[in-house]
């Protein structure tokens, strides 16, 4: 009986601490930055992204900032006009050369933007 009690004792405190871990830790959320955006343009204009990774961080919402989510909007524009997904299954790039031309411009812009707000920001310090 004594081995049942300290079995039971034990299950329950390791219950009872994944229960209360669960409950006290928040919702893991997905913030998109520059950097990222940067990073799947160039793979996007090089010819090297899938349709599910585009798809996975342009499709994901940016909320914490107004001008990210103006160029998430602009590069989903881009896709929806020049994309070509059929032809991403065969290896071929993912839009059509005036979409990745768009693109480039778009991704050149992000940057310059990115480039003045870090400098601000040093300024500022």
């Amino acid at each position: 009986m004594a081995l049942f009690l300290l079995v039971f004792a034990v299950c329950m405190l390791v219950l009872c601490s994944v229960v209360g871990i669960l409950m006290l830790s928040r919702t893991p959320r997905y913030r998109t930055e520059p950097k990222d955006l940067l990073a799947l343009f160039d793979k996007a204009i090089d010819g090297s992204v899938g349709e599910t990774e585009w798809n996975t961080i342009i499709g994901y919402p940016v909320r914490h900032d107004d001008y990210l989510e103006n160029v998430r909007r602009r590069a989903q524009h881009l896709m929806d006009e020049h994309g070509r997904p059929w032809r991403a299954a065969r290896g071929e790039p993912l839009m059509s050369p005036a979409g990745r031309e768009e693109l480039a411009a778009l991704r050149d812009h992000l940057a310059a933007h990115t480039a003045l707000r870090e400098q601000q920001r040093q300024d500022a310090e």
